[in-house]
């Protein structure tokens, strides 16, 4: 039977010691200078940008990750704070917002395969990178950000991958082959080293 469909960027399930994920996330910024959609599964990092920056500085300021090797994560976006009862489920570009954005090191994340090869059981353990399917689903605020399967990188064992394939989540109706869900960890995770590059805004 061949795997669902749908983008849905990445989900937080559980803690990498198999514990339950609690919820717990940090409230973000996002500036009315930033040109770019945000939706919820979508990897982040911290704005480079002086002037998209927070102005009591209690809330980092927050920009999308393009999941891509050797870039950055900061944390995924769970959720975004309601303004009024016409608030968005995504964050539109150029809007003031405020996201909730996991920020965990050592949480495991679910991800689906974008369909570009189907991959086989000597996935797990190896790295991938992430791509944009899609701009992300304005009407469900889910991101279009899948696994990349092979469409423009397939999984290997290169260090600066995005990603480290943990297995396939194991459901009934997920299994091996193209648009699988895997179980995966930030492997470029800002939050990762323990002593970090400190960032200055320009």
């Amino acid at each position: 039977m061949a795997n669902p469909l749908g983008s849905f960027g990445l989900k937080p399930v559980r803690h990498i010691d198999g514990s339950p994920w609690n919820g717990q996330t940090v409230k973000c910024y996002i500036s009315a200078l930033y040109g770019t959609a945000l939706f919820v599964g979508d990897p982040v990092l911290l704005s480079p940008t002086l002037t998209e920056k927070e102005s009591t500085g209690k809330y980092p300021t927050i920009n999308a990750s393009d999941g891509l090797s050797g870039s950055l994560i900061r944390g995924v976006i769970t959720g975004f704070e309601a303004t009024n009862r016409d608030s968005l489920v995504y964050s539109p570009a150029l809007t003031e917002a405020y996201a909730y954005v996991c920020m965990d090191k050592d949480v495991v994340y679910e991800i689906r395969g974008d369909g570009g090869a189907a991959l086989t059981a000597v996935v797990p353990g190896q790295n991938a990178v992430m791509i944009a399917t899609s701009a992300g689903d304005t009407n469900y605020g889910t991101s279009g950000f899948d696994l990349d399967e092979g469409t423009t990188t397939s999984p290997d064992t290169t260090q600066g991958f995005s990603l480290h394939i943990l297995a396939l989540k194991n459901a009934e109706d997920n299994a091996l082959g193209i648009n699988a869900v895997y179980d995966v960890l930030l492997n470029t995770a800002e939050l990762a080293a323990g002593r970090f590059l400190g960032i200055t805004a320009a």
